[in-house]
């Protein structure tokens, strides 16, 4: 079974992360370094808002990494690639769009 797709998108992962918690700290300085009221600021977003948005993006990022990891381990053990619940095959075209399945389509 081809494993290079959980490779690939764990290194997309592992850049998109690394960029988002770049921003995340740059958020935070940039409040640490403002006495700006934007709780109440009429013109848009708040730093809390965008704070929040950018962690919830690491968040999100963080359980796919996980599960990267976890699908590297199944390829480590021979399971990488068989349905969690029938024991059937997962297609490889299944596998090359989401390298982190652990179902097949039919139980997905």
């Amino acid at each position: 079974m081809d494993t290079a797709p959980i490779a690939e998108r764990l290194a997309r992962v592992d850049a998109q992360l690394a960029a988002l918690r770049r921003d995340h700290a740059a958020i935070l300085a940039a409040s640490e370094a403002s006495n700006a009221d934007d709780e109440h600021d009429p013109e848009g977003a708040t730093i809390a808002w965008e704070r929040e948005q950018v962690a919830a993006l690491i968040t999100r990022l963080e359980g796919e990494r996980d599960q990267l990891v976890a699908a590297a381990g199944r390829a480590a053990d021979g399971s990488y690639g068989t349905c969690e619940r029938c024991g059937g095959e997962i297609p490889a075209e299944r596998l090359a769009v989401r390298p982190a399945a652990r179902t097949c389509v039919g139980c997905g």
